[in-house]
């Protein structure tokens, strides 16, 4: 089914977050490193959420070539105008687009995912988007730490659309404890980000 032409009612919109600089990296750009099994990393990651969301949109710079970082045609990208301000800034102008989206009329929540995560079950995924609902905010706990992706439901769009700088979504997330539900799962993937190339090599194998 064509991510560009699905109108979703109901359930949730994965937003794959792919527009930071990635300096930690080096002068490669962290969104096509090879992984362990040869798959590059962004594309790898939106692979595993569209086996769980059926809607998708992943968030780039404005220069980016959708193509050049592996994403297939029919899937709809939003262009983070003010990514060189922060995840923040990049998170507002997502929340904006998201608000604004025609397609994602009835869509609930939100899942926010790190375009630098690939070690997220499909398992876990389905199993958060379960809980979602508008006044809800859901997020994955394993070991004792709470991780990623962070689903966000409706309501909570227009504090996230007003974000700036690097700070991210901590926030947001603080002011609501009441809406705010952790959800235990048998996933270390939860936790697994990549900042640096070494962290490639140590990448658990593929389930």
């Amino acid at each position: 089914m064509s991510q560009a032409n699905h109108r979703a009612t109901g359930g949730v919109v994965a937003v794959i977050m792919a527009a930071g600089a990635s300096r930690r990296f080096g002068d490669r750009d962290k969104r096509l490193a090879a992984l362990p099994d040869g798959r590059p990393l962004l594309a790898a990651t939106v692979a595993n959420a569209a086996a769980a969301f059926a809607t998708l949109r992943v968030v780039i710079r404005d220069e980016d070539d959708p193509r050049a970082l592996g994403l297939a045609d029919d899937i709809p990208v939003i262009r983070a105008g003010h990514a060189d301000d922060g995840l923040g800034a990049s998170l507002a102008d997502a929340f904006a687009a998201l608000a604004k989206d025609g397609e994602l009329a009835g869509v609930a929540a939100a899942a926010v995912l790190l375009g630098d995560m690939p070690c997220l079950r499909a398992g876990t995924l389905e199993r958060l988007r379960g809980h979602a609902a508008r006044e809800r905010i859901v997020r994955p706990r394993h070991a004792g730490r709470p991780g990623h992706p962070v689903l966000f439901g409706r309501d909570h769009w227009p504090e996230l659309a007003t974000l700036a700088g690097d700070e991210g979504a901590r926030g947001v997330i603080a002011r609501h404890p009441s809406q705010c539900r952790e959800i235990e799962v048998d996933d270390p993937g939860i936790h697994v980000d990549i900042d640096v190339a070494a962290d490639l090599a140590a990448l658990p194998p593929r389930p």
